[in-house]
């Protein structure tokens, strides 16, 4: 039973139709699992035992009818702290919405129930998703997988040691600049971040809802496909018979490669050789434009999260992480005239974007720049803090400005992904060049 908590969910799923697995059973190994591990109060803010158990039982007595609602159905998976669980609190990791208690799930989380997962409960991440760091002296900073004393990337940082640790088959979080991915690579998982608006924010607790996205933190590129169909109710994209063969790789030359240091380049250099050998053709490009859509970024981000967050933060500003609060009170500044041109250029800059790589696969990259930091280093040295927050998120936030889907798979060093971004909308196809990726890279 133990080697089910790193089993991908997929597996787990087809252990369960094939009657191998009893969901009832499966969810009590996960619940033992969280509840003895040395690291539970870093990771989960809550475990949700009544209901896990509600629903695997349910889950159980589908399967023994016949009457499946898909192929996850049954299988554990735990939730970012920022999606309204009926009944149940959602803190969003800040201490401005203690006690806060929804009475509705949210909308994704109603979908995944629907299709038959099951709620373990709700894990930590940065103050307000506001980070891609994952240090939260707030609440909790969950440990990194490969280094117990550095962080594991945030915002989605419980979300991504959930299942590196095994304490959960999968996990769903959201990526507004890189806080699915980071945490993703850092732990050496698949990261999924979807197009924006593709699934619903309805019950999500905003950062920029400008730029939020859903998306799911597992093991591997499979999985990702069927939480990506669950979470939106519909089918899974058709993996089967996939090839790098012939496919377009762009290597993207412009601010990425930029301070990335010697494991996070050597990995990704690997990487790109194994693509190569399986068949994939490399075009390094450059894309100048994208210096101006990174400089206007910090206006929007920073202008559309203080216009949501404003009230709570000014009415508390003691409550708060000090970093995060001059991350969000940077947008008490930004102009209505200054953010509205800078959304001009920025929706200009994607038309070029998609115009320059539509005749690629994908465009690839490192996910991050840095390895995970120190957390004791970062609580002490501010500076330090800053740097490296703004590293952490630099190469993924491309994806997000650009309005693009995103997915990092491991590169088979620890905490050193790949990321490959596609066009708008067209995960599926995406999800396909990363299968036969994931299968190159081993």
């Amino acid at each position: 039973m133990q080697d089910w908590r790193w089993m991908t969910a997929a597996d787990l799923g087809r252990a369960i139709g094939a009657g191998d697995i009893d969901p009832v059973a499966l969810t009590e190994v996960y619940l033992e699992a969280i509840d003895a591990h040395e690291f539970r109060d870093r990771i989960y803010a809550r475990v949700t035992h009544d209901r896990a158990r509600g629903e695997a039982a349910a889950a159980a007595m589908r399967a023994k009818a016949g009457m499946r609602r898909g192929p996850l159905d049954g299988v554990p998976v735990s939730w970012k702290d920022l999606f309204d669980t009926a009944g149940i609190a959602t803190e969003a990791g800040t201490a401005l919405m203690e006690g806060r208690t929804p009475d509705r799930d949210a909308v994704v989380l109603q979908a995944a129930t629907a299709a038959g997962l099951v709620c373990l409960g709700k894990t930590h991440m940065s103050e307000i998703a506001f980070s891609g760091l994952g240090l939260n002296p707030i609440t909790a900073t969950p440990p990194c997988v490969n280094d117990h004393d550095a962080v594991p990337g945030g915002s989605s940082s419980g979300a991504g040691a959930s299942v590196a640790f095994g304490l959960a088959a999968a996990a769903i979080g959201s990526d507004t600049g890189g806080s699915v991915r980071i945490p993703s690579a850092w732990n050496d998982l698949v990261g999924l971040k979807t197009t924006h608006g593709r699934l619903s924010l309805d019950g999500v607790v905003p950062l920029c809802l400008t730029f939020d996205t859903v998306g799911p933190l597992c093991r591997s590129v499979e999985d990702a496909n069927l939480l990506l169909a669950a979470l939106e109710g519909s089918k899974p994209a058709d993996l089967t018979g996939n090839s790098l063969e012939g496919l377009r790789l762009m290597v993207l030359d412009t601010i990425v490669p930029e301070e990335v240091r010697d494991a996070p380049r050597a990995a990704f250099d690997s990487a790109v050789a194994r693509l190569q050998a399986a068949g994939a053709v490399t075009e390094h490009r450059y894309f100048s434009q994208l210096f101006d859509a990174f400089n206007v970024a910090g206006n929007l981000y920073a202008a559309d999260s203080y216009g949501w967050w404003r009230d709570l933060v000014e009415a508390h500003p003691e409550k708060m992480f000090p970093q995060i609060l001059e991350r969000v009170r940077g947008g008490k500044t930004v102009s209505g005239p200054d953010y509205c041109a800078g959304w001009n250029m920025l929706r200009d800059i994607r038309k070029q974007y998609a115009a320059e790589t539509a005749q690629f696969d994908a465009v690839i990259m490192p996910t991050a720049a840095i390895l995970p930091p120190n957390a004791e280093r970062l609580l002490t040295d501010d500076d330090y803090y800053k740097s490296e927050n703004l590293l952490a998120l630099r190469n993924t936030r491309v994806a997000n400005l650009m309005d693009v889907c995103s997915i990092t798979l491991p590169t088979g060093v620890p905490s050193c992904g790949i990321m490959f971004n596609g066009q708008n909308g067209n995960e599926a196809a995406l999800l396909r060049v990363c299968a036969a990726a994931e299968k190159a890279l081993g």
